[in-house]
């Protein structure tokens, strides 16, 4: 069983649903927002909220593609799960799930386990993982859509 196929079977897991273009901006404005907080909170050199908010900044960014596309997730495994078939479609660039995987898990250690593993701020990096997403948002039209659904229905 694909990786896809059991997060559809989790409650939380994939739902489709419609297409949400609100959603979608209000999340992409929540990672918009999330980097700001990344910026104010950098001299305070808190590991656990510097990992959160850098973690939530890029979560919100590939959240907001798939309320575009319309799908529901709640599980963050499955989200990342969600992002590396949207990479092998086509729909959003190599390296984005790698990213987001990495910075959950430091996100997990530092903020549960309390870890304080350091957290490397490169704002250039970031902000290029933004800008990276609202190209594929942009790009994003009912044919792409319709194609990443009807792949994620037959898993």
């Amino acid at each position: 069983m694909s990786r896809i196929s059991w997060c559809k079977e989790q409650e939380k897991g994939i739902k489709l649903v419609s297409p949400n273009d609100n959603l979608s901006k209000e999340y992409f404005q929540n990672a918009e927002e999330s980097l700001k907080v990344l910026r104010s909170i950098k001299g305070t050199e808190s590991n656990m909220w510097l990992a959160t908010t850098k973690y939530y900044t890029e979560y919100f960014a590939v959240y907001s593609v798939l309320m575009k596309i319309g799908i529901k997730c709640e599980i963050h495994d499955c989200t990342i799960s969600l992002a590396r078939l949207l990479e092998k479609e086509g729909v959003i660039h190599q390296g984005i799930a790698k990213t987001l995987q990495k910075d959950k898990e430091l996100r997990i250690d530092n903020q549960y386990y309390l870890k304080n593993r350091h957290v490397e701020i490169n704002f250039e990096k970031i902000s290029r993982f933004i800008i990276s997403v609202k190209d594929s948002l942009d790009k994003l039209n009912l044919e792409r859509i319709n194609r990443v659904r009807t792949k994620i229905s037959l898993l």
